[in-house]
């Protein structure tokens, strides 16, 4: 059978997930989560298993499984295994993290599960394929204790609707056409690029001409400098977006795109306008955070139109770093046009009282998320979100992000409300002091990675 050596109960989850699906590709498998009795009798018969029927170990890598006492039992049994078997490659690693090399496991090639489980598994079943580790798909076996057993620590589901917040902003209004214009005269291709990507409002070059919200007045003064420019065509908005401009060549999906762009080039510079912190995470995504110009560290920001107001924190200090709460906007037309807000916590170090320049280090961002932010709880996150939105609208109800000096993409200041058929048990009540009771707001510490 195959081994999965995990530590409990931090790859439980991890477990209950590749374990059923291993089944049903044919495989036998053990993994400790179902024997529910702790004490000496119990870790023999893993043992036992482990030396007597296992022809592969899966083990869990990330650092908190690696330094378990029964982790690293079960290396030094799979370590004997490995000679005694004349197999080196009967331990196979499973990243679930990054982590530090340890010895014995060092060199072995992992299956990475970082980015995403489904890949990982596939990497998995090729690997297990080529090592030609007995299996038998055409007689699957799936324990139903697997499914039992992650059904015992389930909420209970209530048969009662639940209002539940999201995190879209619809757009309330949008400018009615987008229009096309072309030259009047010779112009320099790449000086009218330059300037279009420097215009204050979003222009979009598109074969010898370019796209945008702007009225005739308004481009002309904004290129004065390449030439005089004349509109060419006008096309509904959200035609444009659902169909393209075939007049000008393009097509539904490139014209989605060209509105994306716009839409979100309009947030950034409504952003950058009120000074916010912005920081460039993967994929070309501008987050753009609170800075000591917009709330102090520990300052709580109020935040809720209706009903109790409520206060969170936008920026304090954890562990010696400080974190500053910021989204990044991401733009979507369907099923109708809205703004999707994801959270983002940038940290930088404490020069005296204050925030210095943030870490520019990825990795070293990435674990203080890691360790920072585990002990938020999704009201905390769910404040902040609420909190960051009020502190751009101030007193108004929407958002207006500028397409040009007459045209805006306006946003509803809160965020959308969704209805589900049922809810749980869970509470969900929480005071307003509760949410910021620890003076790091971060609830239990993590210990620091070292770098």
């Amino acid at each position: 059978m195959v081994f999965i050596s995990k530590a409990t109960p931090g790859d439980n989850d991890f477990a209950l997930w590749l374990a059923p699906r291993l089944e049903a590709a044919g495989y036998t498998v053990f993994a400790d989560i179902l024997s529910l009795e702790g004490g000496t009798r119990w870790r023999k018969d893993v043992t036992r298993t482990l030396q007597d029927r296992a022809i592969k170990m899966l083990l869990c890598c990330r650092d908190s499984t690696l330094a378990s006492d029964g982790v690293q039992e079960e290396i030094g049994i799979a370590s004997d295994l490995v000679k005694q078997l004349g197999d080196p490659k009967f331990i196979i690693p499973l990243r679930l993290e990054p982590y530090k090399k340890l010895f014995g496991i060092g060199e072995l090639q992992y299956v990475d599960f970082t980015r995403g489980w489904a890949e990982g598994l596939s990497k998995l079943l090729d690997t297990l394929r080529r090592q030609k580790v007995p299996h038998d798909p055409s007689n699957v076996r799936i324990k139903p204790d697997w499914e039992n057993f992650r059904r015992r620590g389930a909420i209970p589901i209530k048969n009662e609707p639940e209002r539940l917040t999201s995190n879209w902003l619809r757009i309330a209004e949008i400018p009615d056409v987008l229009r096309y214009f072309e030259p009047t005269g010779a112009i320099e291709r790449e000086a009218s690029t330059r300037a279009c990507r420097a215009a204050a409002f979003p222009i979009e070059p598109h074969q010898q001409g370019l796209l945008s919200f702007a009225t005739a007045d308004e481009i002309n003064e904004a290129l004065s400098q390449v030439g005089r420019f004349a509109v060419k065509h006008e096309i509904d908005t959200p035609a444009f977006v659902a169909s393209g401009f075939p007049a000008c060549g393009i097509a539904r999906q490139t014209a989605s795109n060209i509105a994306y762009s716009m839409f979100r080039q309009a947030w950034n510079r409504f952003c950058r306008d009120r000074g916010l912190i912005e920081y460039q995470y993967a994929m070309n995504a501008a987050g753009f955070h609170t800075g000591r110009d917009q709330a102090a560290i520990g300052q709580k920001f109020p935040w809720g139109r209706q009903g109790d107001r409520r206060a969170s924190m936008l920026r304090n200090v954890a562990k010696g770093h400080v974190w500053q709460f910021g989204v990044t906007a991401i733009p979507a037309f369907w099923p109708f046009f809205h703004f999707r807000l994801k959270s983002r916590v940038l940290f930088a170090p404490l020069n005296g009282n204050e925030a210095d320049a943030p870490y520019n280090d990825a990795k070293k961002m990435h674990r203080l998320r890691r360790t920072v932010c585990k002990g938020w709880r999704n009201k905390q996150w769910h404040g902040r979100i609420m909190a960051f939105i009020e502190m751009l609208s101030q007193e108004s109800a929407f958002i207006a992000l500028p397409l040009s000096p007459s045209a805006v993409v306006r946003l509803d200041a809160a965020p959308m409300l969704f209805a589900s058929p049922v809810s749980t048990e869970l509470p969900n009540t929480m005071l307003d002091e509760e949410d910021e009771q620890d003076p790091t707001t971060l609830g239990r510490p993590e210990p620091e990675e070292e770098d």
